[in-house]
């Protein structure tokens, strides 16, 4: 299977692009949208929201994951296999985590140039054709050779950052919940937030942290949105 991970936007036109690209590669192959709306131009906290939802991909599935603010640019086009699980995108940092969480990685320079590459949708044109070729079995056709490691890499460490906010504005950080004793609070924008299991514990519009379902801390408000009353967004630190 492929799964797509992009900051594209679901209602813009560059998704049912790239599933064009995909279904002339690889036309048998099914495709799952992960997520359009990773923050835009955010290469951080994509490359950690794409590593917490990986973890629930099978073993031989093809991520194509694109957060590509240099696009055009000097940066490389990769795919690495994490632990049995493909990624293809630029070498920006937006695979990183996901590399670095892995126990069994291989890192590879991309070789396949399309006949037109545009200079602002490679996504299109170089990373999708590729997935597509690694998915249905075509991985010698991408031309892909060994790397030592990626150019950018942002670590497998914790952080307690805001890397996603949903339509509820909610805000999921990269901090691993199992790691943090529920008797933890954490002050954001001068306010004590504290722990509670679930949203019906605290009173309508109180903020809380809970344990969301990717296993991560997770700021809410109870019928509210925490981004609204905290001011917070990708990026901004938890104290």
């Amino acid at each position: 299977m492929i799964f797509l991970f992009t900051d594209f936007g679901a209602a813009d036109i560059y998704v049912g692009q790239l599933k064009i690209a995909l279904h002339q590669r690889a036309p048998k192959v099914p495709v799952v949208d992960l997520l359009h709306d990773a923050p835009a131009f955010n290469v951080k906290a994509g490359a950690h929201l794409l590593t917490a939802l990986a973890a629930q991909i099978p073993e031989g599935g093809v991520t194509l994951a694109v957060v590509d603010p240099g696009v055009g640019g000097p940066r490389d086009a990769v795919a690495v296999n994490a632990d049995g699980r493909w990624y293809v995108g630029p070498d920006n940092g937006l695979i990183s985590v996901a590399a670095a969480r892995g126990s069994n990685v291989e890192v590879f320079s991309i070789g396949w140039r399309p006949d037109e590459l545009s200079a602002s949708f490679h996504g299109r044109d170089l990373f999708a054709p590729v997935a597509g070729m690694i998915a249905s079995g075509g991985r010698r056709a991408a031309k892909l050779k060994r790397k030592a490691q990626l150019a950018v890499r942002f670590g497998a460490e914790d952080l307690a950052e805001v890397i996603y906010v949903d339509h509820f504005g909610n805000l999921v950080t990269w901090l691993r919940a199992g790691a943090v004793p529920k008797e933890r609070a954490f002050v954001v924008s001068g306010r004590r937030i504290s722990y509670a299991k679930v949203y019906s514990q605290v009173a309508a519009g109180e903020a809380f942290w809970y344990e969301n379902s990717l296993g991560l801390v997770e700021i809410a408000a109870n019928s509210a949105s925490a981004q609204q009353k905290l001011g917070l967004a990708p990026g901004s630190r938890l104290g």
